[in-house]
């Protein structure tokens, strides 16, 4: 069937191409939600396309609609502007005897816009707000019979009609759903702290598959931007089998040789136990190998990354110079979910990357407006990454200095791949840190518990703690007749008393 593009990309996506053409749909949101925005840029989309568009305004004024587009950038050139306030009907006159004046006047708005359509001969005609004609009928049997006259008027010509309403009918009034060939829900959510969500939601289309659910969207100069939910499409068919490597022979050794490309590694652990270093290190290494990698800093300041990445000699200005490095400083509480994900899907698709990285699930999570969808979207977000081929980190910081269990609304270990554990222990009143490989799916790893330190050039790794009972528990027990730690420096080995 012919399809009417809205002229915003994501809705088009979410609609499979934009809405099918010379039918009556209707745009329903509260006040500020956007209707306005999406209706221009249907009509400005039309004329982009030689299609004739009017714009009918119940409400606002030419002038307010003309503000509205300037501040976006547009121009109302091409649209056909008509206002019925300034028309001044002959029906605020009280001097009726046989009909209410409402009746005369919704009758005489109603005739003045049919026959103005008529003369126009649009292919995109727009009604802002149907609240006026609500008020005119006054009874909601009258309203609904002057909605399906309209709808009757408009049948069979070739022309789509918005009708765009701000829900000030009575509470759960489905009679405009009803009548609509679609509906499409606009939603303003304001949230306890930080910037409101907007999302938007298909009720219905008539006809036409579409992609069901919430999506997140933006006003932005420009006009609306909408990110639609990520798609579930089956896995590619060349994909190549292959493994990231660490750079760290002892490392690699732990993970049973690496991580195998497509899947997700999941790094947790106690604040300071080296979990940034760590995917510092995988990154570097798939930059080495040519790909690229996109980092999103949810917790950490750039410019405190650069500089431990400089202290520790691992330098990353020129792969993010070429372009290989993309790392992305995130405000959680200005970055919506649905936003987040059109972002990721973005950089798989366009930039190529092969490796993304989230640091860290905690802040993540302040971009979400219920944490009980946090794992739903996370793993709609891995399915995708590893059907496309693409690996992801992911670091989580546990509660507390010693890494108390981290709270069952964070707790995504389920869903990755590869769960790679780092704690702090204490021997003879110094503080040590371990690392530990409890779960890979893709194939075996080793069992051992080691010693890790951040030294220069990223995390060292030493060999297994076979000596000690209880390294997991903060304290253990060293029951070895040798030295078994770590060396302070290249000289001079660590000190433990048997």
């Amino acid at each position: 069937m012919p399809r009417a593009r809205t002229g915003i990309a994501g809705l088009d996506e979410i609609l499979g191409g934009g809405i099918p053409a010379n039918h009556l749909y209707l745009i329903d949101g509260a006040p500020g939600s956007g209707k306005t925005t999406l209706a221009l840029q249907f009509l400005l989309e039309g004329v982009g396309l030689g299609e004739r568009g009017l714009y009918v305004t119940l409400s606002e004024s030419r002038d307010e609609l003309v503000e509205v587009a300037r501040s976006h950038g547009w121009s109302l050139d091409g649209i056909d502007v008509f206002e019925i306030a300034s028309l001044g009907l002959s029906a605020a006159d009280e001097g009726y005897t046989m009909f209410h004046p409402s009746e005369v006047e919704l009758q005489e708005t109603v005739d003045v816009i049919l026959k103005t359509i008529e003369e126009h001969e649009p292919q995109r005609v727009v009604f802002d707000s149907l609240s006026e004609m609500r008020l005119l009928a006054r009874e909601p049997l009258r309203f609904r019979r002057q909605i399906l006259a309209l709808k009757q008027f408009f049948s069979g010509r070739s022309c789509t009609v918005l009708l765009l309403d701000d829900k000030t009918g009575p509470e759960r009034d489905l009679q405009l759903h009803s009548l609509a060939h679609g509906v499409i829900a606009l939603d303003h959510v304001a949230l306890d702290y930080g910037s409101e969500r907007r999302r938007l939601l298909v009720t219905k289309i008539r006809g036409a598959q579409f992609r069901g659910g919430f999506h997140d969207f933006r006003i932005a100069t420009g006009g609306l931007q909408v990110y639609p939910r990520i798609r579930h499409d089956g896995p590619r068919d060349d994909l190549v089998d292959r493994t990231i490597s660490s750079g760290s022979d002892t490392l690699d050794e732990l993970l049973g040789g690496g991580i195998t490309c497509g899947t997700s590694m999941l790094i947790t652990g106690a604040a300071g136990t080296g979990k940034s270093v760590l995917m510092t290190q995988f990154a570097r290494a798939e930059l080495a190998d040519a790909r690229r990698v996109l980092l999103y800093l949810f917790d950490e300041r750039l410019s405190t990354f650069r500089l431990r990445n400089d202290a520790l000699e691992m330098e990353i200005d020129a792969a993010t110079d070429k372009g290989n490095l993309i790392i992305r400083q995130v405000e959680p509480t200005d970055l919506s979910p649905g936003e987040f994900a059109s972002q990721v899907v973005s950089a798989v698709e366009n930039d190529g990357v092969s490796l993304v990285i989230i640091d860290s699930i905690n802040g993540y999570l302040q971009s979400m407006p219920e944490e009980r969808l946090l794992p739903i979207q996370i793993h709609e977000l891995l399915s995708y990454l590893s059907n496309n081929g693409v690996s992801c980190i992911m670091t989580l910081v546990q509660h507390g200095i010693f890494g108390n269990p981290v709270d069952e609304a964070l707790d995504v270990s389920y869903l990755a791949d590869t769960v790679v554990l780092m704690r702090y222990f204490e021997v003879h009143g110094s503080v040590r840190q371990s690392i530990s490989v409890v779960k890979k799916r893709s194939g075996d790893h080793e069992r051992t518990i080691r010693e890790c330190r951040v030294g220069i050039g990223g995390l060292r790794v030493g060999e297994p703690l076979r000596d000690f009972q209880g390294v997991l528990t903060g304290v253990p027990s060293y029951t070895g007749p040798k030295q078994p730690l770590m060396r302070d420096n290249a000289d001079k080995p660590s000190s433990i008393k048997t």
